[in-house]
């Protein structure tokens, strides 16, 4: 008797979990998604990406030991190779240069944000994350997932930054 009860049960299961309902059923592409492009004026294209709301704000400092610093107009070649091995070491972890991935892709960050604010973030994300409206909306948009923090020295952010200057 027990049996025909425990087979009754598995079969009403098997029964109830076979049917669908389309609504719930999606289909995912391993295709890229095309990105909408959208005319705002002949002079003016925007392009919408992912669901990603991308600021740019080349006055926003940050909160953190960089309040102010000035870029030469070349780019230091062993510097900008020595930020590239640390952010492979450190930061290739979350970052692709290539795509969106655990956290952003840095290509193009030096025309986004303010360099003082890059390394800022390097160094300090912890409170920039609390503390910072650019960092807050980058944690949103990335699903709560925080930087972490590397103990990356001014030096290594510095050598980083010079190497987000090779990215465009």
């Amino acid at each position: 008797m027990k049996l025909k009860i425990v087979l009754a049960i598995l079969g009403i299961g098997v029964l109830t979990s076979c049917g669908g309902d389309e609504k719930k059923q999606t289909i995912k592409s391993k295709k890229p998604v095309k990105k909408a492009v959208v005319k705002k004026s002949p002079e003016q294209k925007e392009v919408k990406k992912e669901k990603l709301v991308v600021t740019i704000d080349m006055n926003n400092k940050g909160v953190g030991p960089i309040k102010s610093m000035t870029l030469s107009n070349t780019i230091n070649k062993s510097m900008a190779d020595k930020g590239q091995q640390i952010f492979k070491n450190k930061c290739s972890a979350c970052h692709r240069i290539d795509r969106k991935f655990i956290g952003p892709n840095p290509t193009g960050i030096m025309e986004r944000r303010s360099p003082e604010w890059i390394m800022n973030m390097i160094m300090n994300p912890s409170e920039m994350v609390q503390k910072d409206p650019i960092a807050k909306e980058l944690l949103a948009q990335f699903n709560g997932a925080p930087m972490a923090d590397q103990n990356i020295s001014e030096e290594e952010s510095r050598a980083i930054l010079e190497y987000f200057r090779t990215l465009k």
